[in-house]
């Protein structure tokens, strides 16, 4: 399917003059079987990313608190700070219109990426200034158009794939798996296969298992890519610039509620490394390791660990696969407990790898078992308060922790 595809990308990203036309009508794609259902879907997200208030409930409640304790904290000096400020998935957008300006062979694709602007608003803006073929809307076929960028890659260009959501991605996990990873092996180092997939995951606010996935432990084993995840306006910007440069095939995850988080970032150009964890709070008394939405969890459940006389390390491991060994390392040697928590499932999951990891390399400073907070396996319900059930919560961790120390 890549190749088939190779001379179409190719084609579609090459063709730079290509313009909008205002007058003529453009329909966002929908699956036919199902428009009243991903028509909720869309409206949706449009209100989760244009800000508006959805109805209270006790886990929206939680996770808006918990993402407000990052920014109260910055909030006193965010006005003295230089450089401006970004919601996420702007952020995302200003990284991605960065290298679109800085290199004519990066293009994106994917459903209602165009006019449309994307189903959160990242590419909003981007088919006017560079046109309709660098920013290509493509029909509801993820296996053909994700096809279509590995080919658009394997000739040179620097494809920037969208998955509406990432639970859509399954339906091309052959080309993710043996095409997009594995070509460059395959063909004895004759191609490379520069591109980036990115898109919103992870547990929203009541949109259902189908659109709660969370797809790091399905492409963690797939030889040849590189996964990261963005937690904070500064490193998706900086993230989705390293990911577009690099010449390997990159996965971008991002979260849906975490698209609305406020920074002030800097004004000049940065690129973050694709292969190094963010150390959040330096502590003495035990690690944790997280990442994603997880992160405001996290920081939440130190307040009140803080405040019981504990001094926990944070560390947002950001690159997914491969791991950051140097740094989580050394935060095991200095203080030699390990608490993992994450929002994928319990059962195969980025924990399960990450606990084998450190088990493998730094068993010996180990004092005590290594813990993981992680999703429970089961889909992810639609009524709020059993979402909230499945997903690990501030005091869960506050706990975990108070017995790791004892």
């Amino acid at each position: 399917m890549a190749v088939t595809f190779q001379g179409l990308g190719a084609a579609a990203a090459l063709s730079l003059s290509g313009s909008f036309d205002p007058n003529r009508l453009h329909l966002p794609c929908r699956r036919s079987l199902s428009v009243t259902r991903l028509s909720f879907v869309v409206r949706l997200e449009e209100r989760i990313v244009s800000g508006s208030n959805l109805p209270p409930r006790r886990a929206q409640q939680l996770v808006s608190k918990a993402v407000a304790t990052k920014a109260d904290a910055a909030s006193a000096s965010t006005a003295s700070k230089p450089g401006h400020e970004l919601l996420l998935f702007e952020a995302l957008r200003e990284g991605l219109e960065e290298e679109m300006d800085r290199d004519p062979q990066v293009c994106v694709m994917g459903e209602d990426v165009g006019h449309y602007g994307g189903s959160y608003k990242v590419t909003k803006g981007l088919a006017d200034k560079f046109g309709d073929l660098r920013v290509l809307d493509t029909p509801i076929a993820e296996n053909a158009f994700t096809g279509m960028g590995i080919g658009a890659a394997m000739t040179g260009l620097r494809p920037v794939v969208e998955g509406m959501n990432m639970g859509f991605l399954l339906l091309a996990f052959n080309q993710i798996s043996n095409n997009c990873g594995m070509l460059h092996y395959t063909s004895g180092g004759q191609f490379k296969i520069p591109i980036v997939i990115r898109g919103p995951g992870g547990v929203g606010r009541q949109l259902g298992a189908e659109h709660s996935q969370r797809l790091e432990s399905y492409f963690q084993s797939i030889p040849g890519i590189q996964m990261v995840a963005c937690s904070t306006p500064y490193n998706a910007k900086g993230l989705m610039k390293a990911a577009i440069r690099s010449e390997n095939p990159v996965i971008l995850f991002e979260h849906v509620l975490l698209y609305n988080l406020k920074e002030r970032i800097p004004d000049e150009e940065y690129v973050l490394n694709l292969e190094e964890a963010e150390m959040v709070r330096p502590g003495e008394h035990i690690t944790i390791l997280t990442y994603s939405r997880m992160r405001y969890h996290v920081m939440q459940a130190a307040k009140t660990l803080v405040n019981k006389g504990y001094d926990p390390e944070v560390i947002d491991i950001r690159s997914l696969k491969p791991f950051d060994l140097y740094t989580i390392g050394n935060s095991v040697k200095k203080t030699h407990r390990v608490l993992i928590v994450e929002e994928c499932m319990r059962t195969g999951g980025i924990g399960a790898s990450l606990t084998a990891a450190i088990t493998e390399n730094f068993h010996d400073y180990l004092d005590a078992p290594i813990m993981c907070l992680s999703s429970q396996d089961v889909p992810t319900p639609y009524a709020g308060t059993l979402e909230n059930w499945t997903v690990v919560q501030p005091a869960q961790i506050v706990t975990a922790v108070e017995q790791l120390c004892q």
